[in-house]
């Protein structure tokens, strides 16, 4: 049968409110769902579909200019995100990979879902 134990590293997670959380993130998977999976406040209004900027996360520069570049969707995406940095991406369009292990991933403090707000 397939073997469960797919490879993971951990990751930790800076919430809104600064706590700091420690999980597992599966190799491969998106970013977007390794956070869901744990109860991390990740929105994913558009489903993963880079069609909103809700799932913004803020990585560690090191880590950041390891992926690869974000495509033109997820750019225009991310002008619209609030809080943008120069280091953030959309959470649904990275996919986790070993130089993931130990880093930490900053949610901004606050996101602007347009499904929402009308906007």
């Amino acid at each position: 049968g397939l073997n469960n134990e797919t490879e993971s590293v951990n990751v930790n997670w800076k919430t809104r409110d600064g706590k700091v959380v420690s999980t597992k993130a599966k190799i491969g998977a998106a970013l977007l769902r390794c956070g869901q999976t744990n109860g991390i406040e990740l929105e994913g209004a558009c489903e993963g579909v880079c069609a909103c900027s809700t799932c913004h996360v803020i990585l560690e520069e090191k880590l950041f200019e390891t992926l690869p570049e974000p495509s033109e969707a997820e750019e225009d995406m991310l002008d619209l995100a609030f809080g943008l940095t120069s280091t953030s991406r959309l959470s649904c369009q990275v996919k986790v990979d070993a130089s993931f292990s130990g880093t930490t991933i900053t949610l901004p403090k606050a996101t602007r879902n347009f499904y929402v707000d009308g906007h």
